[in-house]
């Protein structure tokens, strides 16, 4: 299989977590990075990049809904709107990356905490 491939599925699993309750961008990343690392340097610099920015969306995520939970609930006029854009750069972002890696191009993400190294 083609590693630009494999690289470009690390970052369209970020996507998963739309279907669950969000960890599911996470742990699709996770699964392919681990099982392809030590095949393919792609994969394993694009694996890397694709679960740092997804950890980092969910985190940002949780301290918004944090946030609402402690204004109880009043905090939802500005958490909402922010979701939504939060969600909107998320899914944009990992087009972008999905695109640039088919492309055998490296892609960094923006406002992304690199957490693995």
């Amino acid at each position: 299989m083609n590693p630009n491939t494999i690289a470009m599925a690390c970052h369209l699993c970020g996507l998963l977590g739309y279907l669950g309750n969000g960890f599911g961008s996470i742990v699709g990343p996770l699964i392919i990075w681990i099982l392809k690392k030590d095949e393919f340097e792609a994969v394993d610099e694009h694996g890397k990049e694709a679960l740092n920015f997804n950890i980092s969306v969910v985190l940002y995520g949780a301290i918004l809904f944090a946030f609402a939970f402690v204004t109880f609930g009043i905090g939802l006029l500005i958490v909402i709107p922010l979701g939504i854009a939060l969600a909107v750069f998320h899914i944009i972002c990992t087009i972008i990356a999905a695109m640039k890696a088919n492309e055998g191009r490296m892609y960094r993400y923006p406002l992304c905490l690199r957490l693995v190294k």
